[in-house]
């Protein structure tokens, strides 16, 4: 309708896997069209170059990035504090974000700035994060095939009751069958409609505070013109006398 304020859409952090980039990212997702169409969608690049080989190399143009650095046991880890203080300053500049959205490296970090801190063993980070369940809403996929399957799994117990989407397939962004199409479907859903009723519930509040104070305004208005008319009295009535 024309002069309503258009509704607010939700804003979603994307964050990309190792030695990718935001737009290959936003390209990923593209095949996940148009269950995100609800959403403002933002796809930063990782905070350093890559530092080795990309397995995009071929078939999907440079340049690539990676959030932080690790060892091939997974346990000790290079500028990650650098990346969390990179991401806090990049949701401070460019949100607030009302979720994440990550895959691989990306979602790693997703699970981290919600407080994770299971999923690392430097202690320095395990500090900022929370020591009971998540409680926020998540969604999980996991593939049969994939090589983090299993820290896979266990992130997702880390969330206070996730949605858990399994596919056939490997460590990929993976194209979903009709019945996990609905499932997301219906996840995003529900997360627009109970934020559309918060959003509906404090735009009552605020109309309700608003009427009150106009109210206010006129009584005192009105018991102010009263008291003027009053006084006017008093003083034509001494005038008389």
């Amino acid at each position: 309708m024309e002069g309503r304020e258009e509704k607010k859409r939700m804003k979603i952090l994307c964050l990309h896997g190792f030695r990718t980039s935001g737009s290959f990212f936003k390209k990923q997702i593209s095949k996940w069209d148009p269950i995100f169409a609800s959403f403002d969608m933002d796809f930063p690049n990782g905070l350093f170059p890559a530092g080795g080989k990309s397995e995009l190399e071929g078939f999907f143009p440079p340049p690539y990035y990676e959030w932080f650095q690790f060892d091939k046991d997974f346990t000790e880890y290079t500028n990650l504090e650098e990346c969390i203080a990179y991401l806090c300053d990049y949701i401070t500049n460019n949100g607030p974000f009302d979720g994440f959205l990550g895959f691989s490296q990306g979602a790693t970090l997703s699970a981290l700035l919600l407080g994770y801190q299971a999923q690392f063993r430097d202690p320095s980070i395990c500090q900022i994060a929370y020591e009971k369940p998540i409680k926020v809403k998540s969604v999980h996929f996991i593939g049969d095939k994939d090589w983090l399957k299993l820290p896979s799994e266990e992130l997702a117990t880390a969330f206070d009751n996730p949605l858990v989407i399994r596919h056939p397939q490997g460590h990929v962004v993976p194209r979903l069958d009709v019945v996990a199409v609905e499932k997301l479907r219906n996840w995003t859903r529900e997360i627009l409609e109970s934020t559309s009723d918060l959003l509906n519930h404090e735009c009552g509040q605020v109309k309700q505070q608003k009427e009150a104070e106009d109210m206010a305004e006129e009584e005192a208005k009105k018991s102010a013109a009263e008291s003027t008319q009053s006084v006017e009295g008093q003083v034509v009535e001494q005038v008389l006398a």
